[in-house]
């Protein structure tokens, strides 16, 4: 694949053209890549504080309670947002459901243990530990290509 970036002042808007002699999985996998949203702010609080939240330094985001939480290295912030609304707004490149009450950053995974008979155990950056439920066993294998 080729990749060539031309820069010019007489155009006003960008433009991305691809020029492929079929249609392959590839080529949808780029078109959707450009073609989705960037990801949108979160905010969370802290004891009574709003704070912004980088999407980089949420390590996981879960329900319990009835409340749903984001864990960073900075601390847990409550939020306001239920799974569902908060999976459409992180980034699809960094965050996957793991269960139906959790979401974890992939950048934040340090160990995958795959040893749990019908689960897999994935150890995160702050040294917690998750688990991926059987119903999303299958993706995540996909996800790491296994």
């Amino acid at each position: 694949m080729q990749v060539r970036i031309e820069v010019s002042q007489t155009v006003k808007e960008t433009e991305v053209i691809v020029r492929t002699p079929k249609m392959t999985d590839e080529v949808n996998s780029i078109v959707k890549r450009i073609s989705e949203e960037t990801p949108q702010m979160l905010s969370g609080f802290l004891e009574d504080t709003l704070e912004i939240l980088e999407q980089e330094d949420i390590i996981r985001i879960y329900a319990s309670g009835g409340k749903v939480y984001a864990v960073t290295k900075n601390g847990e912030y409550t939020l306001r947002l239920r799974l569902y609304e908060l999976e459409e707004r992180l980034d699809k490149n960094r965050f996957v459901r793991i269960s139906n009450s959790e979401i974890i950053n992939l950048k934040m995974a340090k160990r995958f243990d795959l040893s749990f008979a019908g689960t897999i155990c994935v150890m995160l950056s702050n040294g917690t530990s998750a688990y991926v439920s059987r119903r999303y066993v299958s993706k995540i294998k996909r996800l790491l290509g296994i």
